[in-house]
């Protein structure tokens, strides 16, 4: 794993976390149990933090950012998707940032919300709990609620798959 401290800043990976080989982390990170962080993810807090609760992914080629004055932090029970960017912002319990989607400085994403993939969510924006935001910028899907427990498959496939890693992958070269 490169995990990386940088100066006193040091990650905090809990025992039962999955940080893939070729992911990155680097400074003030927390991991809870659970979590797992896929090939090519960098999680870089270098001048401020970043928190990722229980039984959340955060999957291939995502890059996760913070500032001194927004720190990053994403619930428990979440899907990060495939190349998401995630910088200074807050992430409720059981959302879904899909694949390339960008989420950025300031936002905030109510519990059990869906971003889509591609979009781009602009600095200081809201999105309300269970609801789905849509395009670039993104807007709120007006008259649609998320449905409750819409990602826990994903989440528990997730889980085992991280099991699955930790005791059965082996590097060939």
């Amino acid at each position: 794993m490169a995990i990386y401290a940088l100066g006193d800043r040091e990650p905090d990976i809990h025992p039962d976390a999955y940080v893939h080989p070729d992911a990155v982390v680097i400074g003030n990170v927390t991991l809870a149990a659970g979590t797992s962080v896929w090939p090519q993810a960098v999680l870089r807090a270098d001048y401020g933090t970043i928190t990722v609760g229980a039984d959340t992914n955060i999957q291939d080629g995502t890059v996760i950012h913070c500032t001194v004055f927004d720190p990053t932090v994403i619930g428990s029970g979440c899907v990060v998707g495939h190349a998401a960017h995630i910088e200074g912002s807050t992430i409720g319990d059981h959302c879904l940032i899909a694949s390339g989607s960008i989420v950025l400085n300031g936002s905030v994403i109510g519990a059990g919300s869906i971003v889509g993939a591609g979009a781009v969510v602009p600095f200081k924006f809201e999105v309300p709990p269970r609801s789905m935001a849509l395009g670039v910028p993104a807007k709120i899907r007006q008259g649609y609620e998320v449905p409750e427990g819409h990602l826990d498959r994903n989440v528990k496939m997730y889980a085992a798959n991280a099991a699955y890693y930790r005791e059965s992958l082996r590097r060939l070269d």
